[in-house]
């Protein structure tokens, strides 16, 4: 079954869910059971001076053409995640890394909804360094892998750990197939694109020319 149509605008997520299953706009969506928790994540991100986007169906923040960081609600815990983890220092030791295939600690984890509220001055900090990143231009070094995979699936797949486990599930011929039918296309709207309809089909262990 494919997935639904993803939500665009932030404020559907806080109030009805990211639109990827039968729970959305439902009171057994994740997002109700942890919603006082990520409105106060959502609040340290604006007061930060982050824009608020939407992105894979979450609340997603922007800086200096960058993003840094993306919300998340699972059934277990709500996820405030950084991308290009590998630069951030994390002097707290709070950051877990979301699963055995995440290569760098690169999300908070939090499993009660006054969990934000009481890590916020970490939080503030965090966000300010991962900004700084960002205004100078830094990336992290590029980590060698048997597979070549474009830089936009590689986005997705730190901001979608569900889709991440499944994409490491993959053999590696699978995965060789989603990087080829990604590359062949000439730009990135197009890739993401690809990555969004295929979802379904990397979550269901298949390649991208299996159907």
């Amino acid at each position: 079954m494919p997935d639904r149509a993803m939500i665009a605008d932030p404020d559907t997520y806080f109030a009805q869910g990211c639109g990827r299953c039968d729970r959305f706009a439902t009171p057994d969506c994740s997002t109700r059971l942890w919603l006082a928790g990520l409105l106060t994540l959502r609040r340290i991100l604006t007061e930060a001076g982050l824009t608020e986007t939407a992105k894979w169906g979450h609340p997603c923040y922007m800086h200096a053409g960058r993003n840094i960081a993306i919300i998340g609600a699972f059934r277990g815990d709500f996820r405030l995640t950084f991308f290009n983890a590998a630069l951030m220092r994390d002097p707290e030791g709070v950051l877990e890394r979301q699963g055995p295939n995440t290569k760098h600690p690169d999300c908070l984890r939090f499993t009660d909804n006054d969990g934000p509220a009481r890590l916020e001055p970490v939080i503030r900090a965090y966000l300010a360094e991962a900004m700084g990143y960002a205004e100078q231009g830094l990336l992290p070094p590029k980590e060698p892998t048997e597979i070549d995979l474009p830089d936009e699936l590689v986005e997705v797949l730190d901001a979608d750990p569900e889709l991440a486990e499944a994409f490491a599930a993959l053999t590696p011929g699978r995965q060789k197939s989603w990087a080829l039918h990604l590359t062949s296309s000439k730009t990135p709207a197009t890739r993401l694109s690809r990555i969004e309809k295929g979802r379904a089909k990397m979550m269901a262990g298949k390649g991208a020319t299996e159907y």
